[in-house]
């Protein structure tokens, strides 16, 4: 009884994530700050790893400055890297999302950082990551989400290929604001996010 009532604790707080993505998705990106900010106090530092992972994946998009979306994406990482591939967490990454392969999350966290970096000007970081994300990226499956990732990861290549080994942001174009993961042409360089 303890153990379901657990289960459907931790199946509502996903919920409330997701209800927030929704939000942010539709363009309220600083009431969905502050309301991520609430659930990230609620689940605390050491709390569910699922939890955190998810939450700080979709509050590194809230963010306005390149910096602080680094510190939500590595976030992420870290508490991807605190997941398991046994018990009742692996059963919820199941339920949530479309792999239940803890590994399926990796892609899109290591193009998440390696877009963070490439935004702050750090090639070398942004490189190393994009290496973790190809690497990784077989484990994703031949639907919209994966054809997401793998499409990001390629235009991450080719947008630091442009800026040599250097590195250097590029400009933004005319009503872009800077830092935002955004292409030459406009396009989103950073992965698609799933939904939990």
């Amino acid at each position: 009884m303890a153990e379901q009532q657990e289960q459907a604790a931790a199946d509502a707080m996903m919920t409330r994530i997701g209800q927030v993505a929704m939000l942010l998705h539709g363009g309220d990106r600083e009431e969905a700050r502050g309301r991520f900010l609430d659930l990230w106090a609620e689940i605390g530092e050491d709390g569910d790893a699922l939890h955190r992972c998810t939450l700080a994946h979709y509050m590194a998009d809230a963010q306005d400055d390149p910096a602080d979306e680094l510190v939500w994406d590595l976030r992420a990482l870290s508490a991807a890297d605190g997941l398991t591939t046994d018990g009742p967490t692996d059963v919820r990454i199941a339920e949530h999302q479309p792999s239940p392969a803890v590994r399926a999350f990796y892609p899109s966290l290591h193009l998440s950082l390696a877009v963070d970096y490439a935004n702050l000007g750090r090639s070398e970081a942004a490189r190393g990551h994009l290496r973790r994300a190809r690497d990784t990226v077989g484990v994703l499956g031949d639907d919209a989400y994966g054809d997401g990732v793998r499409a990001g990861i390629g235009r991450l290549e080719l947008r630091l290929d442009e800026e040599g080994p250097s590195g250097g942001a590029p400009e933004p174009t005319p009503g872009q604001t800077p830092g935002q993961g955004r292409g030459p042409g406009g396009e989103t360089l950073g992965p698609p996010r799933q939904r939990p």
